[in-house]
């Protein structure tokens, strides 16, 4: 069961966390399981309000696998940090995921990029993600939706974060499907 987070507000009234997901996947029906993914998220972790582009971009860390399509969501959610990351694990687990260790191909990836303002370190759990600033195949479809974001970790932009990324890998905006 999702917690639900009530923020103090008089008579239980719930808000909505705004959470940013970047989704992707490079084996398979990619295009398929990014939209069974968008479901499945809306179905089980809040509605999604706005979503970027979809880009095809150069595998990271392990450049002997296909490319990826990957995609910003931002999504409104009653849910707590720990449940949205038990939901898109269950949804991962769900598409198939096997998980068999770093920058492996995968039918999906569900990351939370960032949720609220917030800075998380529990056990098992890093918001914002911590290589954000490192990938511009993040930073790209991020600045579509918000280029003015603060990350809350580095206290910058996300323009700021994407003009100094040293990331060369190829990240191209898919044509409308």
């Amino acid at each position: 069961m999702a917690k639900l987070k009530n923020f103090g507000r008089p008579g239980g009234i719930e808000c909505m966390n705004k959470v940013y997901l970047l989704i992707g996947g490079n084996v398979g029906d990619r295009q398929g399981n990014l939209e069974q993914a968008r479901r499945e998220i809306a179905a089980t972790i809040g509605s999604i309000s706005r979503a970027s582009s979809i880009y095809e971009t150069a595998p990271w860390g392990n450049q002997s696998q296909g490319a990826f399509l990957n995609q910003v969501l931002e999504v409104l959610s009653p849910m707590e940090p720990e449940a949205v990351m038990e939901s898109a694990l269950s949804i991962e687990q769900h598409m198939g995921r096997i998980r068999q260790g770093l920058n492996q191909p995968r039918t999906i990836d569900i990351d939370i990029l960032y949720f609220n303002d917030e800075i998380i370190n529990w056990d098992g759990l890093t918001i914002p993600h911590p290589r954000i600033a490192d990938r511009k195949f993040v930073l790209i479809p991020m600045h579509e939706l918000n280029p003015d974001w603060i990350d809350p970790t580095h206290q910058q932009t996300i323009f700021q974060l994407l003009d100094a990324c040293r990331d060369e890998l190829a990240v191209n905006k898919l044509d409308a499907m």
